[in-house]
């Protein structure tokens, strides 16, 4: 049911770029696009698979189809690690949605307890705390061959923190699960993406 966020998404990234407004609510999607649910879109370019945007929102706070269509305008527009992508770009790109479950903390009693909770290719990674958060998503580790502590060294890296600052207690270490859905070339066929669970 999920697949049907990746053309909404294109749709709704195509809609602001071309006019600069938002899309109004899509009658014909599911019901289950009223559920509240975390998401996050990537925009890759075609056919070099290079990032080119990923934003989304972690948490269940939104409605998915309001979470996806601000997802795609903020990681086409507001993700500081690149400049704004402009409508010419976008038969250039893909779309991938990665709709959240709920995270849960990951709660051990030793950091060697931490690596064992880590399924890599099923669980996405936030690390919270000292000031700082970071987050990476399920296909991520797959992506780059890493193991459950590299993935660990990687999301501390993302928030800006040293590699082994997920051995730190006072750090929340947080696990989440995603269902992922890409285009396979831009606008075309939307795919199930493996994250190597």
């Amino acid at each position: 049911m999920w697949v049907r966020a990746v053309p909404w998404a294109r749709e709704s990234l195509e809609a602001v770029l071309a006019s600069g407004r938002r899309r109004s609510a899509r009658a014909d999607l599911p019901p289950e696009f009223e559920e509240k649910r975390g998401a996050f879109v990537t925009l890759k370019r075609h056919p070099s698979g290079a990032l080119r945007g990923c934003i989304g929102y972690p948490l269940p706070i939104l409605p998915l189809r309001l979470a996806v269509a601000r997802a795609a305008l903020a990681a086409a527009t507001d993700d500081p690690r690149f400049p704004p992508v402009v409508s010419e770009e976008l038969p250039r790109l893909t779309v991938e949605v990665s709709v959240l479950s709920v995270p849960e903390e990951i709660r051990a009693p030793r950091p060697e307890d931490r690596v064992a909770a880590v399924q890599v290719g099923r669980d996405g990674l936030i690390v919270e705390g000292l000031g700082t958060s970071g987050l990476l998503l399920p296909q991520v580790a797959p992506e780059q061959g890493w193991s459950a502590e590299e993935f660990l060294e990687g999301a501390c890296q993302k928030a800006g923190l040293p590699f082994d600052a997920w051995r730190d207690p006072r750090l929340r270490v947080l696990r989440f699960g995603a269902d992922v859905f890409a285009e396979k070339s831009p606008s075309g066929e939307v795919v199930r993406v493996p994250t190597g669970a």
